[in-house]
């Protein structure tokens, strides 16, 4: 089952119109719209790795620089 992006919330297939119908919040998503805002989630979830990766690299050597 799948879960409401916005909220968390459970989600419903709606087969009439073909629809995934959050229970908390109401939002209303096609099969097609839900997974095109996991991609993109999932994108700036890698992104985020991506930048605390960088953040990490550059405190070591700062931190690796102070001890010489």
């Amino acid at each position: 089952m799948p879960y409401c992006p916005e909220c968390g919330g459970e989600m419903l297939y709606i087969s009439r119109t073909k629809h995934y119908v959050c229970k908390s919040c109401g939002l209303s998503l096609t099969y097609q719209e839900l997974v095109e805002i996991r991609e993109k989630s999932w994108e700036n979830h890698n992104v985020d790795e991506d930048e605390r990766s960088r953040m990490r690299k550059e405190y070591l050597r700062w931190w690796l620089s102070k001890k010489k």
